[in-house]
């Protein structure tokens, strides 16, 4: 502001500032849920708006950031992390612009930065934060599958090794295997020139601290608002966590659950490549991840009970990396998953079959309150979630709660009273 504005203003004014917008916003999203709820079944779930969308997407996931144990005590200590971090974040609450977001450290003197936790620390302060992305996208329908044959990217061994590892703890370094990864500007994931994948129009998010039942209430609210639940084509796209199936099926059972292609691949190639050398594990791999491509996992299912009786079921003090236990884990992944891995008829919906926006959109909020500098009070932590999520909407949220906001301001400055 000082910058933009020739005007000053005090960190700790921002910070107060800050937390106080986040949190109106948070009533406010809590105002929406309990009218939604308090509606009938059949109000629910029905189109909200004259002009439902063609294609509603809704996909979740979580992030992490570090929360403090200790309550608010002191009233003017605030919930966010630091006066220096929340500069940025004011100015999105209040101007709806996009700034630079300094990664600051919080300093014990001036000056001097703090040291980053300890391992103890660490595993006690980082929690879980759950976010949902709403996506009205444009597709085509097709007769048949528009891409029968797995894309060349999902069979190139330089990338997969890379990003198997990187989603999959079971994946072992294999002898023979290559180590250099691809570069990722250079590989078109979906090179059949008859598929294109769906296109996003309009999205927005929503974001808490509380628990998967908290944020299913949040996001089917804010789908009604949308009017998703009028939509023609409807699909639900998350990994495999149990949380998010039972949000899909409690406030999105109509519409389609889709299993992330990719982290089923994860599954697929650490169980291919597991106690084999990895020209061998690397010929099942392709093999078995065509069949998934093609919605025949009930052919994978099938070999790998084949296997599962080779080498034997896993004890319990056996790690993640033994092969039997990545067999055992890969074959009840794809057991319990099946129903969700029906790719070749997604395609041919025109349906997304990847969660790679909401996975984007989590680092876009880890940007904000991600870090190991950056430690939160759980108020702070959830009106800034709050705030960063009207942020990144392209709905025009922020601009709506200033129109509303102005208009039942009374002009009365309220002063404490002194004691």
């Amino acid at each position: 502001m000082l910058n933009l504005a020739r005007l000053k203003i005090s960190e700790k004014q921002v910070e107060r500032a800050t937390e106080r917008i986040g949190q109106e916003r948070v009533e406010q999203r809590g105002a929406q849920v309990q009218a939604f709820l308090k509606l009938p079944v059949m109000e629910k779930f029905a189109a909200a708006v004259a002009h439902p969308p063609d294609l509603a997407v809704v996909e979740m996931d979580g992030g992490r950031l570090q929360i403090r144990n200790e309550k608010r005590s002191d009233p003017t200590i605030t919930g966010v992390a630091s006066p220096v971090e929340e500069v940025g974040l004011a100015v999105e609450a209040t101007l709806g612009q996009a700034v630079a977001e300094p990664a600051v450290a919080v300093e014990a003197t001036p000056g001097q930065a703090v040291a980053g936790p300890s391992a103890s620390e660490t595993r006690n302060h980082w929690r879980e934060d759950k976010i949902g992305l709403l996506m009205t996208m444009t597709s085509k329908e097709s007769a048949g599958d528009p891409c029968p044959t797995i894309p060349e990217t999902f069979v190139n061994p330089l990338r997969i090794i890379k990003l198997a590892r990187e989603l999959h703890k079971g994946c072992a370094p294999s002898e023979g295997a290559v180590a250099d990864p691809s570069d990722p500007e250079k590989d078109n994931p979906l090179e059949c020139p008859e598929y294109i994948p769906p296109t996003v129009l309009v999205k927005s998010m929503v974001a808490t601290r509380q628990d998967a039942e908290s944020l299913g209430k949040t996001l089917a609210a804010a789908a009604r608002s949308r009017g998703f639940y009028g939509a023609k084509r409807k699909a639900f796209v998350a990994d495999g966590a149990e949380c998010n199936w039972t949000v899909q099926k409690r406030w999105f059972s109509d519409f389609v659950p889709i299993i992330d292609f990719i982290h089923a691949l994860s599954y697929v190639f650490a169980a291919a490549t597991a106690g084999r050398l990895f020209g061998q594990g690397w010929a099942v791999y392709v093999r078995w991840i065509g069949l998934v491509w093609q919605g025949s996992v009930a052919e994978v299912i099938t070999e790998l009970e084949r296997r599962q009786e080779e080498l034997g079921l896993p004890t319990k003090d056996e790690s993640e990396t033994n092969p039997r236990r990545v067999v055992a884990d890969t074959l009840r992944y794809l057991k319990n998953n099946q129903g969700r891995m029906k790719y070749d008829e997604y395609r041919r919906l025109g349906l997304p079959i990847t969660s790679s926006h909401v996975e984007s959109t989590v680092k876009q909020f880890n940007r904000r309150v991600k870090g190991t500098e950056k430690f939160w009070l759980e108020e702070g932590a959830e009106a800034l979630l709050q705030l960063r999520a009207d942020y990144l909407s392209e709905t025009e949220t922020m601009e709506k709660f200033w129109q509303e906001r102005e208009a039942a301001a009374t002009g009365r400055r309220c002063y404490r009273r002194a004691s």
